[in-house]
Parts: C-alpha cells; structure tokens; sequence
C-alpha cells in the first residue's frame, strides 16, 4: 500500500506542477505581470483552469488522507503529512464552495515543484544512486536545494507577507484570518521540512566521510 500511496503522490506532483505552470504562464500571456498579483485579482478573480486545478488537488488530497487513515501510512504521535493535507482541506473546501481566493491557493501550490524533487531523490536512492561524490547526486542535491528555496520558502513567505500588507482590503469575516492561518501552517511545515532535508543532506554525506577508503 506504501508503495501505492508513494506512486499516487509522484504522479500527483507531476500533475500539479505541469498545471501550476501552464496556468501561470496562459495568465501572465493574457494580462500583465503587475495586475495578475492585485488584490482583487488574487481574491475575487479566478484565473483560467484554475478552479479545475484546484478541484484536482482538493480531491487527491481528501482521498491521500483518508488513505493514509485507514491504511495507517504514516508515522509519528502528531504526522506533519496529516496536518498539511488538513490545512490544505479546510482552505481549499472553503474557498471552492465560496469561490474566492482562488488564486491565492493556486500560487501556493507552486512548492509542487518542489515536491517533484523530492520524488526524484527517492526514485533516484531506490535505483541504488547514493554515493554522494557522483555528479548525479550533487546536481540533484543543488536542484533540491534551489526549488526548496524559491518554491517554498521564498513564495511562501512573499505570500504570507502580501497577506499582511493586504489585510486591511479583506471584507469583515473568516476569509483573512483563514488565510494566515493556513499560511502560518505551511511556513511552520516548510521549517521542519527544510529542517528534515538538511538531515537527510547530512545523513547522505555522512558515509563518504566515514569510509574514506571507498576514494583511494
């Protein structure tokens, strides 16, 4: 079943980026750069397919939850990868039923990219590709790195700060504090995802340095 889950998600992150892009890209073609990250654009419009894009995601989330559920595919007392897809659930559900902030979602879901990297590096170690001198693994390593960096942190942060500079343009009720809510959960999920990374960096570093024998 993990094996299963693991292939949904590589598929999934592939799916999403591709869309992300498209979206971004068709949007970027059709209006300006400056006017795509108005507040009413971001809040009241919704880009095309992006709806769609979003359906897609809340529904392999709902499903990727309650797969894990009730398979138990997970681990820990409190599993980071349940949180996540319960923020996500609850901010998706909301803004599709009520067809607002779409477009805010639909930038936050550019770490997908990311999260394609992470597929190839496990792709790459069950293929037996783990000494970490070869050119494979340090290119792969330095891509990991830069769209961690961009995707996540960057244009999470650039969002949760558009959120604030904004705040005083919301209308009166549970879209804003929803909105931080969700974007302070992803911040602290992007921490302790940056945070695992750099240990398993480490952990893969490690042997090289132990084993010097293996470079003679």
């Amino acid at each position: 079943m993990k094996s299963g889950a693991a292939s949904r998600r590589r598929v999934k992150s592939v799916l999403t980026s591709l869309m992300m892009v498209f979206i971004l890209l068709n949007q970027w073609s059709l209006t300006s750069f400056k006017r795509m990250f108005e507040h009413k654009e971001l809040v009241e419009g919704t880009w095309p397919w992006a709806y769609q894009a979003l359906c897609f995601s809340c529904g392999y989330f709902a499903y990727d939850q309650q797969d894990m559920l009730q398979y138990r595919l997970y681990s820990g007392f409190i599993p980071s990868i349940l949180i996540h897809h319960l923020v996500l659930l609850i901010c998706f559900t909301l803004a599709l039923y009520r067809r607002i902030t779409i477009n805010y979602l639909i930038l936050t879901l550019i770490c997908e990219l990311h999260s394609v990297f992470l597929h190839v590096r496990k792709l790459r170690r069950m293929a037996g590709v783990r000494d970490a001198e070869s050119r494979v693994v340090k290119v792969e390593w330095i891509l990991n790195w830069i769209m961690f960096v961009f995707t996540r942190l960057v244009s999470h942060i650039l969002i949760t700060g558009k959120l604030i500079k904004d705040a005083s343009k919301f209308e009166k009720g549970i879209e804003w504090p929803l909105a931080m809510l969700g974007m302070a959960g992803m911040n602290l999920l992007n921490a302790f995802l940056g945070i695992d990374l750099f240990n398993a960096f480490k952990k893969e570093k490690k042997p090289q340095q132990n084993n010097p024998k293996r470079h003679e």
